[in-house]
């Protein structure tokens, strides 16, 4: 059965167009070519990476947060009730009204002090200021690393004398040797993100989470595949397109964390600028266009042309997502030179602000039953129609 499945998934006609094969991968006249069983590589690089975030995030990052300034919060914690903790953990974390007077009467709490202790409790579960500092601060350094040796694969590769958009031809078959900086560079970036999945349950979660699985799966499956078939061109401007702005997203988030707002404001206005034009411009319109559209002119479709080009509008759906969120955020700065801030983090809870929102509530709801009130009395409408 297994050997079944192994030969049906590797057998050539899903992989290549017709004419070309396996075969023309294997390593002759002195040219080296990606293989699959490379990729094993990917297993030890990746824990490695895991292993070196943890040391780099307790001797550089947490150093460099208390450099910038970085303080937490004072964080003010619930009292261990078991009621109020097995309601919290296996029914709901933001209980209805009707559930927070049920709760009053079963644990002998004021309605108050259940809102409370929920507010307190959610506050505990949310990440420190300084976890995520580290965890911008080791994504800024491998981002802004991987677009630098992005850059020299691509110099290293622009070697030929072919323009390159022609050069890039990643469906022409495997013409084009590896190179040792592409091979490092997609080893490091497939490792890297591999390690993002796996420790995707201990990271900072957001609000856009589906979209952060959705997006790693993707981009592994699309390094992988380009890794197996040899389109190492085509994947090193991908990989390049996107470390050109993401190392500034990080920086940002940094000096957000750290306080320094206009510095913050000004590197995301720079990072919004950028995206735009290399996910929504050059990506879709350059490098879709050399995978979508030339190479049919050369062979017609088949199964590896439609799975590289879905897994790419995967990522350019997710593109404008992301996009739309970060025009709304510069807008929103460039409009009232408010601090930006991140849409997708939880913010913390203050009781002063919950019990803001009660009082809020409660005189809605008086309204509601008594009217409109004037200096705390009822205002009735006396203007009535002499005919009535």
């Amino acid at each position: 059965m297994l050997s079944w499945l192994s030969d049906w998934f590797w057998q050539e006609r899903l992989w290549f167009p017709e004419g070309l094969g396996w075969a023309d991968l294997e390593d002759r006249d002195g040219r080296v070519y990606a293989k699959a069983s490379d990729l094993w590589a990917v297993i030890p690089l990746a824990l490695g990476f895991l292993i070196v975030r943890q040391i780099f995030e307790r001797l550089v990052a947490t150093p460099l947060a208390a450099l910038l300034g970085v303080t937490e919060k004072v964080r003010l914690h619930a009292l261990y009730n078991p009621t109020l903790e097995s309601y919290y953990c296996n029914t709901t974390k933001h209980p209805t009204q009707s559930s927070v007077e049920n709760l009053s009467k079963l644990t002998g709490y004021s309605v108050r002090q259940i809102q409370q202790w929920f507010r307190r409790r959610r506050n505990q579960d949310r990440p420190s200021l300084l976890k995520k500092f580290r965890e911008a601060s080791w994504r800024f350094t491998f981002y802004l690393l991987a677009f630098i040796a992005g850059l020299a694969a691509l110099i290293d590769v622009s070697t030929t004398p072919l323009p390159i958009r022609d050069s890039i031809q990643p469906f022409t078959g495997p013409h084009f040797t590896l190179l040792p900086s592409q091979y490092w560079y997609y080893m490091l970036e497939l490792a890297f993100y591999t390690s993002l999945l796996i420790s995707v349950a201990s990271d900072v979660k957001r609000k856009d989470f589906k979209e952060q699985i959705v997006h790693h799966l993707a981009t592994i499956l699309l390094i992988s595949f380009s890794w197996c078939v040899n389109y190492i061109r085509a994947g090193t401007l991908i990989m390049l397109l996107h470390d050109a702005s993401d190392y500034l997203l990080e920086s940002a988030k940094m000096f957000n964390y750290a306080g320094w707002k206009n510095t913050c404001n000004y590197i995301f206005i720079i990072f919004a600028a950028i995206f735009i034009v290399t996910r929504l411009v050059i990506f879709p319109f350059w490098i879709m266009y050399c995978t979508w559209v030339y190479p049919v002119t050369l062979y017609p479709p088949f199964f590896g042309y439609y799975f590289f080009n879905g897994l790419l509008m995967v990522l350019q759906c997710l593109h404008i997502f992301w996009a739309i969120l970060i025009v709304r955020l510069a807008f929103k700065f460039l409009r009232s030179n408010e601090s930006v801030e991140d849409e997708r983090s939880d913010r913390d809870e203050t009781d002063e602000s919950g019990e803001e929102e009660e009082e809020k509530e409660q005189e809605k709801q008086k309204t509601k039953k008594n009217g409109p009130l004037l200096n705390g009395h009822p205002v009735f409408n006396n203007n009535h129609h002499k005919a009535e």
